[in-house]
C-alpha cells in the first residue's frame, strides 16, 4: 500500500484524491504517507519521491 500511495503522490494527487482513488479514508492515507516518509527518512512528499527515485522504488 505504501508504494501505491507513493505512485499517486508522484502523479501530484492530494491525500483526499488518493483516498477516493484507493477507497480509503483521508486519515488512512495520511497515516500511510507519514509512515512512508519515516521509512524513507524524508521530511515531506518531495523528499520522499526523490528518495524513492534514488532507491529505484519508483
Amino acid at each position: 500500500m505504501h508504494l501505491e500511495i507513493l505512485r499517486h503522490v508522484a502523479m501530484g494527487q492530494t491525500n483526499p484524491e488518493i483516498a477516493v482513488a484507493l477507497g480509503l479514508t483521508r486519515n488512512t492515507v495520511k497515516t500511510y504517507l507519514q509512515r512512508t516518509l519515516e521509512k524513507l527518512g524524508a521530511r515531506n512528499r518531495v523528499e520522499a519521491l526523490a528518495r524513492a527515485n534514488q532507491l529505484g522504488i519508483l
